[in-house]
């Protein structure tokens, strides 16, 4: 069993090296081209200009060719990074969301378990239905409430609602004590 995984990884190890070594060979009659090239350049410009400017200026080529190179890779860089931080933000949303449907599927289960596990678990169950059927227009109107305030709730922060109360109930307490005062 682990000598075919190991004989996979070595095949895809060589695979990879292989279209690498593929790609390299390839690259390596460009490199040696634009060597050539560099030295047919500076050769014209020593001719032209003499040895000491022909040297700076190629000098100062490679500088700004390696200038241009680092702002390229910084820009790449802080595009992943902004990429990368971005889908952490929304793995990590994902995460904690269904990490919270998977309590809120659990914790029933987990307080019937214990009400059962208990000797008295069972009687205490059938008394705790009886009441909740007793009940039932109660409690849909409490489940009515929850979801009608629970879409109330998307799309604010707990800061600004509070907020919101604090704004409209500041008012009518002080109307409320202008005529207690009047009267």
């Amino acid at each position: 069993m682990f000598r075919g995984l190991i004989n996979d990884a070595k095949a895809a190890a060589g695979s990879l090296v292989g279209k690498y070594l593929m790609r390299a060979s390839v690259a390596v009659p460009f490199i040696i081209a634009i060597g050539f090239g560099i030295a047919a350049t500076t050769v014209f410009l020593v001719d032209k200009l003499g040895s000491l400017y022909a040297y700076l200026t190629i000098g100062g080529a490679f500088t700004l060719i390696g200038l241009m190179a680092a702002l390229v890779v910084s820009v790449k860089e802080q595009e992943e990074e902004a990429a990368e931080t971005k889908a952490e933000a929304t793995d990590t949303a994902s995460v904690a969301t269904d990490a919270a449907a998977q309590a809120a599927v659990q914790a029933p289960l987990a307080l019937l378990g214990t009400l059962f596990a208990t000797p008295a678990g069972p009687a205490m169950l059938a008394g705790g239905t009886k009441a909740l059927a007793r009940n039932i227009p109660l409690v849909v109107l409490l489940a009515d409430r929850d979801v009608v305030l629970a879409d109330g709730r998307e799309g604010t922060s707990r800061g600004d609602r509070g907020g919101e109360r604090r704004l409209s109930a500041g008012p009518q307490r002080s109307a409320s004590r202008s005529r207690l005062s009047r009267e």
